[in-house]
């Protein structure tokens, strides 16, 4: 894939997996691993934690494991209706990739 990469969708979907548990950076980027093909790099994962953090959206514990705050909860809502808005057709979206 050379045209659509899934760069932008990077925070995104980094608050959804922490918003089904906590994890640490490494669990996260495996997690992605899973969905993009390759794992993004520690470069990648942890300047962006730490931006979300920043931001009050993630906090982590002394484990370096990071969770989901409210507000982070809230833009991930924010968030994921912006995605159903933009993809509303996501369904015939998957039907064809089956071709």
């Amino acid at each position: 894939m050379k045209c659509c990469d899934m760069k932008g969708f990077l925070s995104y979907l980094i608050l959804w997996n922490l918003s089904k548990r906590s994890m640490t950076g490494a669990e996260l980027a495996k997690e992605l691993e899973k969905r993009k093909g390759s794992r993004p790099s520690p470069g990648t994962i942890y300047p962006l934690l730490k931006e979300m953090k920043v931001k009050g959206f993630v906090t982590s514990d002394s484990g370096k494991s990071y969770s989901l705050t409210k507000s982070g909860q809230r833009e991930l809502r924010d968030a994921c209706s912006s995605f159903c808005a933009i993809f509303y057709d996501i369904k015939e979206m998957a039907a064809f990739c089956k071709l």
